[in-house]
């Protein structure tokens, strides 16, 4: 058992509502707090004047500097394993091309797939402890990551067996997801209806049977794969067993009605919603999740955030940190950058990189510093929680905890 603190302030990020609006009067702020934990697990929080006197003999991490203490961060959207980069890409578009446009042209995910396929599952699984150790270094200790440039039995698996790889070289939460239907294969002899059927007769029982994920996601856009293709297939992975996820409207509407109708976890990026399909996502129990990294990488506006939350809905930020429309993957900095577009407040910014990200995998042990709750934390070098948004993502954690 360990006591650690004291810090100036712990933002437990203690009761707030799921869904909906917030304000920051709703913060729960111990000031001079410490934190009990037992292991992996949070034994108890309160001032750390109290702790050390009702634990007496217990181990000690004294806090010498002026810290303030959040949760982790759960970045729960991301591409982060992948070989090369699109430098190309992202030039073109600088240059006035379009996402659709250097796709045709042969850029665009293909791209990433054509490395990815030439990569060994030792190359990708030291690339991506890379990734994750700067994420964890920067306060996010959960962190899902997404197949999808393998599109095929054999590249696919090597793909999630990469992540399964890291993860037990890592102290961060890796949370794998099979994203094999991320866009029609070039190589593949058939249609897109055919090869959404490969997927659930060839891939899937093996993921399954191999544990290499229990999240299926799909891509639903005009250069991928129509609603009603995935609706089916959404229904078929969710019969087997896994829970579903969906890329919506990024470009055109359609995605997040599906994600509505099969109950997924979350609908991600919506950045082309329109009023109807913000509100019905706010009438659901799926969670919106807006991604800012990709809006910047794209030079496209953000996913309506502000009216979601308005309207009622659980809405989690998170980076798509992939190599071609987002490849900055600073969670705190887009965070901060979008929250003061959108007019988010500081409850609403912490939260959806929090507690409300965490909901939006299924994870209800994290994102809150309480009792019972895994010792996912970080503590920034400031006395006032307030500077943490304020300077954009600029300042960084001094310590994490994982």
């Amino acid at each position: 058992m360990k006591i650690i603190g004291p810090f100036s302030q712990i933002v437990t990020m203690q009761n707030l509502a799921l869904k909906g609006a917030l304000v920051d009067d709703r913060l729960h702020i111990i000031e001079e707090g410490g934190v009990c934990i037992n292991d992996t697990t949070i034994k108890e929080v309160g001032k750390y004047a109290d702790l050390v006197e009702k634990f007496r003999g217990a181990e000690s991490e004294v806090i010498t500097n002026p810290s303030v203490l959040l949760p982790g961060f759960v970045d729960c959207h991301t591409h982060i394993c992948f070989a090369g980069n699109r430098n190309a890409d992202y030039a073109s578009r600088i240059a006035g091309k379009s996402y659709l446009d250097i796709a045709k042209a042969g850029g665009g995910i293909w791209n990433s797939v054509d490395q990815t396929r030439q990569a060994t599952e030792q190359y990708l699984t030291s690339s991506l402890l890379q990734r994750v150790e700067q994420h964890l270094h920067n306060g996010v200790t959960t962190t899902e990551i997404k197949s999808g440039y393998g599109l095929n039995v054999e590249d696919e698996l090597k793909m999630l067996r990469a992540i399964q790889q890291a993860s037990l070289q890592t102290h961060s939460s890796l949370v794998p997801s099979c994203l094999a239907a991320h866009t029609l294969p070039k190589d593949f002899p058939g249609n897109h209806q055919a090869y959404l059927h490969f997927i659930i007769q060839d891939l899937l029982p093996v993921v399954r049977l191999q544990g290499l994920a229990k999240r299926v996601d799909i891509f639903i856009e005009e250069s991928a794969f129509q609603p009603a293709a995935a609706l089916q297939y959404l229904n078929v992975c969710r019969d087997m067993g896994f829970h579903v996820t969906v890329h919506a409207d990024q470009f055109t509407t359609g995605g997040s009605k599906v994600a509505v109708e099969v109950n997924a976890l979350s609908a991600d990026h919506l950045e082309a919603s329109t009023e109807k399909e913000l509100q019905m996502i706010a009438n659901s129990n799926t969670v919106a999740v807006v991604l800012p990294g990709a809006s910047m990488g794209l030079g496209m506006p953000f996913a309506k955030a502000r009216k979601l939350l308005d309207l009622g809905a659980c809405v989690a930020i998170s980076t798509d940190w992939n190599p071609g429309s987002a490849p900055m993957g600073d969670l705190l900095m887009q965070a901060a950058v979008m929250g003061a577009s959108e007019k988010l407040t500081t409850a609403e910014t912490f939260a959806g990189i929090t507690c409300r990200a965490a909901h939006a995998l299924g994870l209800h042990e994290r994102g809150v510093i309480v009792p019972g709750f895994r010792a996912h934390m970080q503590a920034f070098p400031t006395h006032d929680y307030r500077d943490i948004l304020y300077y954009q993502g600029t300042m960084k954690p001094c310590k994490v905890w994982a």
